[in-house]
């Protein structure tokens, strides 16, 4: 069965000169990937009638549907909706239920409505209009030759309302669309050329309707299975059989088989066992607990985190003794294995966590650039380990974090 092909075109100079980061295209591929249909291309072009319409040209010879975001507000810079207008052979009408609907937003907002703001109940007379109930620019359905071009504003939350509310509804209506299945399993401790070499003969046997991509990060690969095909249901069972096999083959350096984040694994884990985490930071500067508050409900299973960046500061608050550091220098094993115990001390939780390190070149600590130690300490056993990261300051800050979260999840998992 064919595939519903899809093409995403973001509009606006900002994401061109990466002003603006492009979450649009990536929201509404997600969206349209779990209803069963296939993104051929996302492209990002400026605010210039030619390249909108290149865009559009290219993205009509090959795609079904067609979805564009932005430039459909009120001033001078927004073109697309005069020239779809143009391009579908239409002209620009005033539409009495958009235009009811942004005075209504005026008004309750006390802001005065301007001719303006007129124009952004104006739609062309051959499209749909889509409602957007989040904002004042309505969304377009156009259709040419059996194909769909859907134009939306480039705002976020106003997109994704009208994407839920009237897009992706009448997909679901319109195209009968095969069945998409992904099945991720994360690894870490190896690259994915080790891995790759690793299940080679695995991945050779694949059948053709599934495939593997492999998805390297911070400290960590993924390897993502994704088929195709009709019956949802078997497909899915097909999908984790065979993502089974393949982390039984890797099962040392398998961290979990589902696509989460570290935190969101150790969280859980942490939960699982009802057990406390409480942390001494240092060179990581307070991003692991960052990255462990950002989850819903983190309170359950995190206590807290002391950031000592300076020698003074991890004596007096996590306990580190003065004679130790004088002895093995700042960023040691010692030091780490203090820091963690004086964490699981002073925070009162079950698990203790501590880091030390030197992320950039630095004539105060007698160790090689990106040197860091962690330690992983409970009441009965203090585990520590070295890293060396090779990256500027920034890149290895987050390496050392993402190996944070892992080397406490090992501990948990009793793999260390």
């Amino acid at each position: 069965m064919k595939l519903t092909q899809a093409y995403i075109i973001t509009i606006g100079d900002e994401l061109l000169i990466g002003q603006t980061i492009d979450t649009n295209s990536a929201w509404i591929a997600q969206k349209l990937n779990a209803q069963g249909i296939h993104i051929l291309r996302r492209v990002a072009v400026a605010d210039e009638k030619a390249a909108i319409i290149t865009a559009l040209d290219e993205a009509l010879a090959v795609a079904d549907v067609v979805l564009i975001t932005g430039g459909l507000g009120p001033t001078a810079d927004d073109i697309t909706k005069p020239l779809l207008c143009e391009y579908f052979g239409g002209k620009l009408v005033i539409n009495e239920r958009v235009l009811e609907h942004v005075k209504g937003i005026f008004s309750r907002r006390n802001r005065p409505f301007l001719d303006r703001n007129m124009a952004q109940a104006e739609v062309p007379d051959v499209a749909t209009v889509l409602y957007n109930r989040m904002g004042t620019a309505p969304g377009m359905w156009f259709e040419k030759d059996g194909r769909v071009v859907i134009a939306m504003p480039g705002v976020p939350f106003e997109m994704e309302a009208i994407m839920e509310d009237e897009v992706l509804p009448r997909f679901k209506e319109r195209y009968v669309t095969g069945a998409i299945v992904h099945r991720t399993t994360i690894t870490a401790g190896e690259g994915e050329s080790f891995i790759a070499e690793q299940i080679k003969d695995l991945e050779e046997a694949l059948p053709s309707h599934i495939h593997l991509a492999y998805l390297p990060g911070p400290g960590i690969v993924k390897l993502r299975l994704t088929g195709h095909g009709n019956d949802q249901e078997l497909l899915q069972k097909e999908v984790e059989q065979l993502q089974f096999v393949f982390a039984e083959r890797i099962q040392h350096i398998v961290v979990a088989l589902e696509d989460k984040s570290l935190e969101e694994i150790l969280g859980a884990a942490l939960l699982e066992q009802k057990l406390f985490a409480g942390l001494a930071e240092s060179c990581t500067g307070g991003l692991i607990a960052h990255k462990l508050t950002n989850i819903h409900g983190s309170s359950n299973f995190f206590r807290g985190s002391v950031v000592c960046y300076l020698p003074p500061v991890k004596e007096r608050l996590v306990g580190v003794p003065h004679e130790l550091i004088e002895k093995h220098g700042v960023v040691s094993s010692e030091v780490a294995a203090a820091m963690a115990t004086g964490a699981r001390n002073s925070l009162g939780t079950d698990i203790g966590f501590g880091v030390t390190g030197v992320l950039s070149p630095s004539e105060d600590y007698p160790v090689p650039t990106g040197t860091v130690w962690m330690a992983v300490a409970d009441k009965n056993r203090v585990v520590t380990k070295e890293f060396r990261f090779h990256y500027d300051r920034i890149r290895n800050k987050e390496l050392a974090a993402q190996n944070g979260l892992l080397i406490m999840l090992r501990f948990l998992q009793n793999k260390l």
